[in-house]
């Protein structure tokens, strides 16, 4: 019988107070997260950012008890998918690959090779494609496929999205539902769903179907729950988690929870549609500032629908997704870690200056670095600018 590795693919994050900094390290030093003209700068500015944002992201850290349940739960959501397809008759061994933190992506794959599996699943945790997340991870395991030769002689199957299927779907309308319950009014409660944002250039330019995929699955989300109850509750979608200064997907979360106040909304049900298990975002971003912020704009009843983490209608539905893939067509690594069709990692390939979309992101990425050796030159006290008598 063959021996099939499950390799579930997640962000990562810090276990320890100490780790934040590495990790955030880690994260930024990623072009696909924060993409550069100039590959020579990624780290610099990678090392800049990561110490400017380790104190408050420590502070954040400390809010849900002095780091991430991440690795945790994507363990035990591992533990769980391992004995729901055992339980199917398929000898399936799961795997864990973190992006930017313990276990990496790395140890997952000699972990596969020693263990002898004859052909591996990638699922990644994210249920809506993005360049930054699943097209990172995709794209990092392909870079190791390549340059090891043991890794290119176990066949590979790929799911891209899952954010349309049925086990998901139905999960997440089922804990939806629960909260509805416990409401005052529950034919009136306002399901707010708080999607994981991108920068907007993303999808505008680069074509990330990342928003798409988004809209969709609340649309179905809210079908599935309106047959469910029997009524069609009010909803809203907004993105949150937003970092630097450049435009990220809208209507902000923060904007929209003011303009819900505004409007006489009482009673709030909190949907982390983008994330599958409990995290920095849904543990400090949604349960304390954003409730704190719900309160003071007049929302009386804030209530935040649990994270998916091991539900048992979602692993059944993870199950699900796996036995159809190995019994579906290939979708070979090399084809998913393509970036989708027309996109590139640096829209913008030839210089333009002026005030047009494309422009504007060279016109950033140039300020970005003068800022940067400005800054550089302050600290190490030498430089062009001195050199030049301007510092």
């Amino acid at each position: 019988m063959a021996r099939i590795g499950i390799l579930l693919m997640n962000l990562g994050g810090p276990e320890r107070i100490q780790d934040v900094g590495p990790f955030l390290y880690n994260l930024f030093s990623d072009p696909e997260i924060i993409r550069l003209p100039l590959s020579s700068l990624q780290k610099p500015l990678a090392w800049w950012i990561s110490t400017l944002r380790s104190r408050k992201s420590e502070r954040a850290y400390r809010a849900i008890g002095g780091g991430s349940p991440l690795r945790r739960i994507t363990e035990q959501q591992a533990r769980e998918l391992q004995s729901a397809l055992r339980s199917r008759g398929i000898d399936a061994t799961s795997y864990v690959a973190m992006r930017y933190w313990h276990p990496f992506t790395e140890s997952a794959v000699a972990d596969i090779k020693a263990d002898g599996i004859s052909q591996v699943v990638v699922l990644p945790l994210y249920p809506h494609f993005s360049i930054s997340t699943s097209g990172s991870s995709f794209r990092e395991l392909s870079r190791l496929h390549e340059k090891d030769n043991e890794f290119q002689q176990i066949p590979i199957r790929c799911i891209r999205s899952w954010y349309d299927h049925p086990g998901y779907v139905h999960a997440m309308a089922e804990l939806i539902a629960e909260q509805i319950a416990l409401c005052e009014l529950p034919d009136e409660a306002h399901v707010f769903f708080s999607a994981h944002g991108v920068p907007k250039i993303y999808v505008e330019e680069a074509g990330d179907p990342y928003q798409k995929e988004i809209e969709t699955c609340s649309r179905l989300i809210m079908d599935e729950l309106e047959r469910a109850l029997g009524n069609r509750n009010p909803s809203s979608l907004s993105y949150q988690s937003r970092v630097g200064p450049e435009e990220w997907l809208q209507p902000y979360t923060e904007e929209v929870l003011a303009k819900l106040g505004k409007e006489g909304t009482r009673e709030l049900v909190v949907v982390p549609i983008s994330f599958v298990s409990e995290h920095i975002e849904t543990l400090q971003e949604i349960d304390i500032e954003y409730r704190l912020l719900a309160k003071e704009c007049g929302i009386v009843n804030f209530r935040r629908v649990r994270a998916l983490d091991t539900y048992p209608l979602f692993i059944q539905g993870l199950a699900d997704l796996v036995a159809a893939t190995l019994k579906a067509p290939e979708i070979s690594l090399q084809d998913v870690a393509k970036l989708p069709s027309g996109v590139k990692l640096y829209p913008q390939e030839k210089w333009q200056w002026g005030w047009n979309n494309s422009s504007e992101v060279w016109n950033g990425r140039v300020a970005m670095i003068l800022f940067l050796e400005f800054l550089l030159e302050i600290i190490g006290g030498n430089g062009p600018l001195h050199m030049i008598g301007l510092l």
